[in-house]
């Protein structure tokens, strides 16, 4: 039924969005890292619709980070995915980065 498709369409726009982020930097390169991860951080906290923006480091491998988000929207998370800050980090990190970030997105289901 097309009214129900356009139901769930518009109740996916209105939902919370959860990321998980993972990224390894290269061990020579981990002070300058941290400093990038922290200024992204703090410029991302003051986003609109940012309702938790965490770094974590894994406590057993040297370099390894997670980054916990939580977005009230969809449409909150693509505004920050072309953010001037984001953008920086992206093209600074870049010689940093030791393999290639994985990102996960979804919706809580219970």
């Amino acid at each position: 039924n097309i009214d129900f498709t356009i139901f769930v369409i518009e109740i996916l726009k209105i939902m919370n969005i959860h990321v998980v982020a993972l990224m390894k930097f290269k061990e020579n390169h981990l002070f300058d890292a941290i400093e990038l991860l922290k200024k992204l951080v703090s410029e991302t906290r003051k986003e609109e619709g940012c309702l938790q923006y965490d770094l974590i480091e894994d406590k057993e491998n040297k370099g390894h980070f997670f980054m916990v988000e939580l977005w009230e929207t969809e449409e909150h998370l693509h505004k920050h995915s072309v953010q001037d800050h984001i953008l920086e980090f992206r093209k600074n990190a870049i010689p940093m980065v030791e393999s290639q970030n994985l990102v996960y997105k979804g919706m809580k289901i219970f």
